[in-house]
C-alpha cells in the first residue's frame, strides 16, 4: 500500500472541502469493506483517504414525505433489521439478506455498496474496467465465467451492487452533495456502463459524496431473488428485483430489473411487457423470464447465467405476488 494522508472530518461540508478534482487526490472511507483491498492490492492509489465515518447527518433510516430515507452510513445489517424497510421494501430487505457475511453487514454501508467498485478480476489485477493488455479483449479471450450476458458496449463486468437493481425497480432517487450545492439522480441513471477505463461505472464526481437514498413507498408489491454458487460469503451468479402495481389480481405495470448480468443494473421492459396485464402464476412468472433473457449474449464461458437469470425473475415475480410455485 503507498503511503497517503488521512483526515477524519465531523461534517460534510469539512468532507467536502478535503475531496480533489481527480479520483487520484482523495478517496471516501466509510466502511471500507471494499476500499481497503483496493488499496492494498494498488488499484487505487489516492493520495487522502477522507474517513466520513463520523458525520451525523449522513446516517440513519427515517420516513419521509417523500419515502424511506436511507442514510448513506447506514450499514447493511442495519437495512436488514429495518421495519420501515421491512414493511414497504421487502425487495431492499432480502438484497440486504443476501450480504451473508456478518462482518460485512456490520461495517459494510448501503452508500458504499452503491459505489463499491467490479469484482472483476481483471480489474482488480490492474487492467483497468475494460480489461485490455497489448491490444488483447482479456475478458472475451479469458476466464469470463462470471461475466456480464447483456450489454453491447466494451466493460464486460458486472455491477457488484447488491442494492442497485432494487433501488432501480423501486424508482429510488440518489442524492449528491459537492462544495458546489447538491444533485439528485434517478437510481436507474447512477449506474453507468464506461466506454473507456478512464470512466466510472457510477455517475460520481472525484469532489462529491453519495449522502442519502430516497425510496418512494408507491404500495407496490416488490421483491429480490437471488441465485448464488454457495451460501457463505459470495457474490451472487443472478439476481432480479421486481415491483409490481397490480389492478386486483393483474399485473398493471412491472418493473423488472436484473442484478449481476450487465455493468449496469439490467431493466428487461420486455420481462414487464410479459407480466402486465396477466395474473401472477407459475406460467406466467416463467414466460416473463424467458423474456427477460431473450437478448442475452453470453460470452464463452457464461451461457449458465441464461437460464439462472430466467429463474431469478420468475421466483421474484412469484415472491413479490405471494405465489408459492
Amino acid at each position: 500500500m503507498q503511503p497517503f494522508e488521512y483526515a477524519s472530518p465531523k461534517t460534510l461540508k469539512e468532507a467536502l472541502a478535503l475531496l480533489g478534482s481527480s479520483w487520484n487526490d482523495a478517496a471516501v472511507l466509510a466502511g471500507g469493506t471494499d476500499l481497503i483491498s483496493l488499496m492494498k492490492d494498488e488499484v487505487m492509489t489516492p493520495k487522502r483517504v477522507v474517513n466520513i465515518k463520523d458525520i451525523a447527518e449522513l446516517k440513519g433510516i427515517t420516513k419521509t414525505a417523500a419515502g424511506i430515507r436511507i442514510g448513506a452510513l447506514a450499514t447493511v445489517d442495519e437495512v436488514l433489521s429495518s421495519p420501515l424497510i421491512r414493511a414497504s421494501l421487502p425487495a431492499l430487505t432480502e438484497a440486504a439478506r443476501g450480504v451473508a457475511s456478518p462482518q460485512i453487514r456490520n461495517m459494510g454501508t448501503f452508500g458504499g455498496d452503491l459505489c463499491q467498485r467490479p469484482r472483476c478480476w481483471y480489474f482488480r489485477a490492474g487492467f483497468g474496467l475494460i480489461a485490455r493488455h497489448q491490444g488483447k479483449d482479456l475478458v472475451a479471450e479469458g476466464d469470463n465465467r462470471f461475466h456480464a450476458i447483456f450489454g453491447s458496449g466494451p466493460a464486460k463486468f458486472v455491477s457488484a451492487s447488491s442494492f442497485g437493481p432494487a433501488l432501480v425497480a423501486l424508482g429510488g432517487k440518489i442524492r449528491i452533495a459537492s462544495a458546489t450545492g447538491t444533485r439528485e439522480v434517478d437510481a436507474a441513471k447512477f449506474f453507468v456502463a464506461p466506454a473507456s477505463s478512464d470512466m466510472r461505472e457510477v455517475d460520481l464526481k472525484p469532489n462529491e459524496i453519495l449522502t442519502e437514498v430516497i425510496v418512494p413507498v408507491t404500495g407496490a408489491k416488490n421483491a429480490t431473488y437471488e441465485v448464488r454458487q454457495k451460501e457463505a460469503l459470495d457474490w451472487p451468479l443472478a439476481t432480479a428485483s421486481v415491483a409490481l402495481t397490480m389492478k386486483g389480481t393483474t399485473v398493471a405495470s412491472a418493473r423488472i430489473v436484473l442484478g449481476h448480468v450487465a455493468p449496469t443494473p439490467w431493466v428487461s421492459e420486455a420481462a414487464a411487457r410479459a407480466i402486465e396485464g396477466k395474473a401472477v402464476t407459475a406460467e406466467t412468472a416463467e414466460a416473463a423470464g424467458k423474456a427477460a433473457v431473450a437478448d442475452a449474449r453470453p460470452l464463452s464461458m457464461n451461457s449458465y447465467k441464461v437460464q439462472i437469470a430466467a429463474a431469478a425473475v420468475k421466483r421474484a415475480l412469484l415472491a413479490a405476488a405471494g405465489v408459492k410455485a
